[in-house]
C-alpha cells in the first residue's frame, strides 16, 4: 500500500501579548479622615440641638437642624464611595 503523503503541521504561535493597562492608584488617604469628621460632625449637630431644646446650633432653622445634622451624614457616606 502506498504511504500517504505527511502533512506538516504549521508550528503554534501564541497570540501576541495584550498590552495590559497599568491601574492608577492615586493616594486618598484623605477619604477616611473626611468621612468621620462628616459623620461627627452630623452627629454632633443633631445632637447639640436637642440638648439645648433647639435653641442651638442655628436658632432660625428650627427643625430644620436636623435635615442640617442629617445632611452632613449623607455627605459622609457619599464621600465614604472613594474609598478604596
Amino acid at each position: 500500500m502506498p504511504k500517504s503523503r505527511i502533512r506538516k503541521k504549521a508550528d503554534y504561535t501564541p497570540p501576541p501579548a495584550k498590552q495590559t493597562a497599568a491601574i492608577k492608584l492615586t493616594n486618598r488617604a484623605w477619604v477616611a479622615p473626611v468621612m468621620l469628621a462628616l459623620f461627627l460632625i452630623g452627629l454632633a449637630w443633631i445632637v447639640v440641638f436637642y440638648v439645648t431644646d433647639g435653641s442651638l446650633p442655628i436658632d432660625a432653622l428650627g427643625n430644620w437642624n436636623i435635615v442640617v445634622g442629617f445632611g452632613f451624614i449623607a455627605a459622609g457616606f457619599g464621600v465614604s464611595t472613594q474609598w478604596k
